[in-house]
């Protein structure tokens, strides 16, 4: 069962590096969920967590880049947003390795319910910026 669904009407950005990457990184929180609330094995589930944030992190770069290279000006309010779910995912993933904390229902909702602002809020304000 997908936790989040890509559709162009709720998360295109019109900007395709950006659409391409959402769509990459909605597939592997969906395997992540899938695996988590369908009692895969702890080795897998690190696994994928670790493939998502590392995915995160390398998507968040670029969309800066390229932020930054047109010269967006809300750049900073973006990154802001960026280093805060860094910093929170950072942390799910030292407690998870640790076995001090679970991926569980609550916190596939809290990246789904980050996604469902941040996207339309924050990402589709660069569309015009980037297409530039």
């Amino acid at each position: 069962m997908s936790l989040i669904t890509w559709t162009p009407e709720q998360f295109g950005t019109n900007v395709g590096f950006a659409d391409e990457e959402h769509k990459v990184l909605f597939d592997k929180l969906n395997k992540l969920y899938d695996l988590a609330i369908g009692g895969a094995a702890r080795s897998a589930i690190g696994a994928q967590l670790d493939d998502l944030i590392a995915y995160v992190v390398e998507h968040f770069a670029h969309e800066e880049r390229e932020m930054q290279a047109k010269g967006f000006h809300d750049y900073p309010a973006h990154k802001a947003e960026h280093v805060a779910l860094i910093g929170i995912c950072a942390d799910l993933q030292k407690k998870f390795h640790a076995g001090e904390a679970e991926v569980t229902e609550e916190v596939g909702q809290l990246v789904k319910g980050w996604l469902d602002n941040h996207i339309p809020k924050f990402d589709k304000a660069y569309s015009n910026a980037l297409n530039r």
